[in-house]
């Protein structure tokens, strides 16, 4: 008898207890589709889970293609949990339902596992819920000095709302004016303008060891990064901030690349972030012209798809989404594609400027500069949309080292770097279609037939021939031929035995017990129908493995071939 199932909601984000609870409550509602393990220990001690969505009936999960998605390595970009959840809660629900995409998750769920860590970082996250919020970019390790800083400003909310905003202070060098057209919004002072009003803008935070002139705002002495902790293009600090001490030095990290190469099922990966409402694929670290073009052609292909599907545009990391154009960024993507093979994208979840309807805008270079008109449409769909909530108006505060200022302007947690809670479940609905599709494409090794021929009274030739139904090629992708972290298909031929041992009258004339077949392409098609005249194999993605065996008439042999990020085929036959 399985429990109630869950009743998610995704207009609020979860706090630890609560979602190791409602994981724990699909495993449990749904025992024959859901399990759900921890791989891992935070810095704080927090188990990290994931969720292995697989029909059990068909196989065990490790026995089958997979596909990864995971969310909230940043502390604050929680909306990455919440699409893992929506995931999770749409196959659940979809299995076996005779919907098109009921049919679809079927098929998925029956055939491949879906793996989901919807909090990869559970301690920055709570510390991002908690009451009194403080918003970290990662874990909440200390890095790379332990020491609490002792003078400047420390980012935090002081005024006991639960946000953290900005504080405006009058003053005649400040950069910033109140806008012409609406004075609650501030905008840059224009070059060379004197004689107006001005402000200083800085974070909401407390000041030690102030000086009545100075304001410095630290660095958070929870300083790493661990989505710059991977082990792909590794950089020290002075390269790349809050890379941590050396690759996987996380205990966060080193959780899910432990898992990850412990599963070479695993063949695509998407990692969900906030925010900018829009797919990054591979490479961060050079252009297109330095790909395997075969690779490249694949992501184009599939983040096609996930434009369309989603509705966010699908651009390259590096040609279109560098934080500075002199600079390049490392992370999960490079170490999925670069070492590992796999096909990978970044999902940056939710755009207030897409909402606001600024469109055509650059992704990066926008926060450095753009027109008042743009601030003025973000602020009309803060008034229209969200009750005037994402923009706070400035109110009167008494700072105990400032004195009066006024604390005021973007809620950057709950409208910005987050979609408003009314939106959240809409943002994550984009994305199981795309996943789903993705997830289908995996190669599936499946049996074509076994072949058993007597060439004797007692000597047989056994094959075994199989194929990849899927449309991905069971390698994936040329970058893991490359790095040699595939193999053919694997096909093993187990002898009888009798008490444990070897059954003396069965032998191997010829062949391999276990022997290294060819790669298997997938139905994708190389080249169109009009170009098809060529020499070529017609079945790329067909193979055989055969054996000569002495055995009495009767017995029986276990036969099967593996490929790592296809899964595995299993046949008995008789020698008769």
């Amino acid at each position: 008898m399985t429990s109630t199932a869950p009743t998610p909601r995704f207009d609020t984000f979860y706090r630890y207890a609560a979602l190791t609870q409602l994981l724990t409550g699909y495993a449990a509602a749904y025992p024959g589709l859901v399990s759900v393990v921890s791989i891992g220990k935070s810095h704080e001690g927090r188990d990290i889970w994931v969720v292995a969505v697989t029909q059990s009936a068909t196989g065990i999960d490790t026995d089958k293609p997979a596909f990864w998605a995971d969310g909230n390595i940043h502390a604050a970009e929680l909306c990455a949990s919440t699409a893992c959840l929506y995931y999770l809660h749409q196959l659940v629900t979809g299995y076996g339902t005779l919907t098109d995409d009921g049919r679809k998750i079927t098929r998925l769920l029956d055939t491949r596992v879906v793996y989901l860590c919807p909090r990869l970082n559970p301690d920055g996250a709570e510390l991002a819920l908690a009451d009194r919020p403080r918003h970290i970019r990662s874990s909440t390790r200390r890095y790379p000095y332990e020491e609490q800083a002792v003078d400047g400003l420390t980012v935090e909310d002081i005024d006991g709302d639960g946000r953290v905003l900005m504080m405006r202070i009058p003053d005649p060098h400040g950069g910033y004016k109140c806008c012409e057209l609406d004075p609650r919004m501030m905008v840059a002072r224009e070059p060379g303008e004197f004689g107006g009003e001005y402000y200083r803008v800085i974070p909401e935070g407390t000041l030690q060891q102030y000086d009545g002139l100075t304001v410095r705002v630290n660095r958070d002495p929870e300083g790493l990064d661990l989505n710059r902790n991977f082990p792909s293009q590794w950089r020290q600090e002075h390269e790349q901030k809050g890379a941590g001490p050396y690759p996987t030095s996380e205990p966060e990290v080193r959780a899910m690349v432990d898992f990850i190469t412990s599963h070479p099922n695993i063949g695509v990966v998407i990692s969900f972030h906030t925010h900018s409402g829009v797919i990054l694929r591979p490479m961060g670290t050079h252009s297109d012209d330095g790909m395997i073009p075969e690779d490249l052609w694949s992501f184009k292909r599939f983040s096609a798809l996930g434009a369309k599907l989603t509705g966010y545009p699908a651009v390259s990391a590096w040609h279109e989404f560098k934080y500075h154009p002199k600079e390049i960024i490392t992370g999960t993507q490079d170490w999925a594609y670069e070492h590992l093979g796999m096909l990978f994208w970044t999902v940056e979840i939710w755009s207030p400027n897409a909402e606001a309807g600024i469109t055509g805008y650059p992704w990066i270079d926008w926060y450095r500069e753009h027109p008042v008109a743009d601030d003025l449409k973000l602020l009309k769909w803060s008034d229209e949309q969200c009750g005037g909530q994402a923009y706070a108006p400035w109110r009167p505060f008494q700072h105990p080292q400032l004195g009066a200022v006024e604390i005021g302007g973007w809620d950057h947690q709950n409208y910005w770097r987050n979609p408003p809670p009314h939106l959240r479940e809409r943002e994550a609905a984009r994305f199981p279609a795309w996943m789903t599709q993705l997830a289908l494409s995996l190669p599936k090794l499946e049996l074509l037939r076994t072949e058993v021929r007597a060439l004797g009274p007692d000597t047989w030739r056994v094959r075994l021939a199989v194929a990849n139904s899927g449309w991905l090629p069971c390698y994936i992708s040329k970058r893991a031929l490359e790095r040699k972290v595939v193999r053919g298909v694997m096909f093993e031929l187990h002898l009888p035995q009798i008490n444990g041992s070897p059954d003396p009258a069965v032998s191997l004339v010829s062949g391999k017990l276990r022997h290294e077949g060819p790669q298997l392409e997938g139905h994708a098609p190389e080249e169109s129908l009009l170009n098809l005249a060529g020499e070529h194999n017609a079945t790329p993605d067909r193979a055989v493995g055969e054996w000569v065996v002495r055995a009495p008439q009767g017995t029986r042999l276990v036969l099967t071939a593996r490929a790592d990020r296809a899964g595995i085929v299993r046949a008995e036959v008789s020698l008769d």
